[in-house]
């Protein structure tokens, strides 16, 4: 049996956070537990009054001059990014790719069943494919192909936008439309 192989999607890398002594900058911008700021200070002044509190030294802002350290117990701050990732993450609209196949000889009926189709999927905010294949013959006559799907795009009522014109690819030939 053969194994397919299939393209992995690169895992993304959470921010990694340096904490205390791992802290390599002399001079840091320091923001207590409270979110004062208390402003820019050596490295080691600002562990010493981090510990004298019984709390943890982190870097939120590495690429910031001098870097933004703040004072927090690390453990607490970790919950909390991870609680407002899984907030942003909820918060993000996905948008599917639904597909319309249509032929050259698709009947009235079929064509405007597919058409209430597409509007069904546009209304839900989806973004559609159509695709018309061409088949044996069917490939000598593109012309009629490409007046077949202006006119499915013709009759479609709700409002949409052409994301990606009509295009040839090997079966045939596809456009790809969102909702306004």
């Amino acid at each position: 049996m053969r194994r397919r192989h299939t393209k992995r999607k690169p895992i993304q890398q959470k921010p990694r956070y340096r904490v205390n002594e791992y802290i390599r900058i002399p001079i840091v911008f320091v923001i207590d537990e409270n979110k004062v700021q208390i402003g820019e200070m050596s490295n080691t002044d600002a562990l010493a009054l981090a510990k004298s509190r019984g709390l943890d030294l982190v870097e939120v802002a590495p690429n910031a001059h001098p870097p933004v350290c703040k004072i927090a117990n690390f453990g607490k701050f970790q919950y909390s990014q991870s609680k407002q990732d899984r907030l942003n993450k909820a918060k993000q609209k996905r948008t599917e790719v639904k597909g319309v196949r249509l032929g050259v000889r698709t009947d009235s009926h079929d064509l405007s069943f597919k058409k209430k189709q597409t509007e069904k999927f546009l209304s839900k905010g989806n973004k559609v494919k159509i695709e018309l294949r061409l088949r044996g013959r069917e490939k000598a006559h593109q012309d009629l192909a490409i007046e077949n799907i202006r006119k499915f795009l013709a009759s479609i009522d709700i409002p949409y936008k052409i994301e990606e014109d009509i295009k040839r690819y090997p079966g045939g030939f596809n456009v790809l439309i969102a909702p306004e």
